[in-house]
């Protein structure tokens, strides 16, 4: 379904049902597909809604500009426009610097932020030849499976590795090249210290883009209630690679999220 949020329609799945709502974001390079394997386990207890950002998929792609604020801006527009209540927000890689700017303005009914692979909020660190790279891999299949070839450590089933070239290649060219020239330069460090609700990040072990180390140093010490765990032997891809862990992981935090909501309600009477 189309939704129009900020000048922009974006393309909008929701499955599932429940009192709380998973707001799912994508990739650089991604698109609402990269959720489809989490979002098949989460339905069965929560709402789970995951869309095409601006320039990506099947959402509209003559947007003029595609900032981290834009992302986060569309995000909370979109939760806004759906009327959420209680809602957890949860981003991979891109999505998860999006996720972090949006967290970190302390919305009315956000519960909790999931990292996934995250992008620091700090600039990344990267030689101007490879960002200029980055702007064309994904301007045919062959750079698309370069690409490929360098954030996911694990093999994916062939339907799963056509689909990631495809969404790499179903995009448009300036949210193509925005993301290394201008978003991965964004420094949100600032803001992201003003996030309140309990966060869980997910890295991969062998994340060859957003690596243990980097989250260590830039993203952990900068988010207050910020818990890591380590996904073993698996790279960038982690909800492509490795879904059913993603999935478990995601499911034990809002477990326990729930269970702490109902303990305060108890202390509370």
């Amino acid at each position: 379904m189309q939704y129009r949020v900020n000048g922009v329609e974006l393309h909008v799945e929701q499955n599932g049902q429940g009192d709380l709502s998973l707001v799912f974001l994508h990739y650089y390079g991604g698109s609402l597909r990269t959720w489809g394997k989490i979002t098949d386990v989460l339905k069965e207890e929560y709402h789970c809604i995951a869309y095409d950002q601006r320039g990506w998929g099947d959402s509209e792609k003559s947007a003029a500009s595609y900032t981290i604020k834009d992302l986060a801006d569309d995000a909370q527009a979109l939760i806004r426009e759906l009327g959420l209540k209680r809602y957890v927000i949860i981003g991979h890689s891109m999505g998860g610097k999006a996720a972090q700017l949006l967290a970190s303005r302390q919305p009315d009914g956000l519960e909790a932020l999931i990292l996934v692979a995250p992008s620091p909020p700090t600039p990344q660190d990267m030689p101007q030849e490879m960002r200029k790279a980055m702007v064309q891999f994904y301007d045919n299949r062959e750079g698309a499976e370069i690409a490929l070839s360098n954030i996911a450590l694990l093999p994916l089933e062939q339907n799963v590795r056509e689909m990631v070239l495809e969404d790499m290649q179903k995009s448009a060219p300036m949210a193509r090249a925005a993301w290394p020239e201008i978003a991965m330069l964004e420094d949100i460090s600032a803001e992201v210290m003003h996030i309140e609700v309990p966060t869980l990040v997910l890295a991969g072990e062998s994340d060859p883009v957003d690596r243990l180390e980097t989250l260590y140093s830039e993203l952990l010490p900068r988010i207050p209630q910020a818990e890591l765990r380590v996904i073993s032997r698996t790279g960038h891809l982690s909800p492509l690679e490795v879904p059913d862990q993603i999935s478990a992981e995601i499911s034990n935090f809002l477990a326990k999220l729930e269970m702490s909501g109902l303990n305060r309600s108890k202390d509370a009477r």
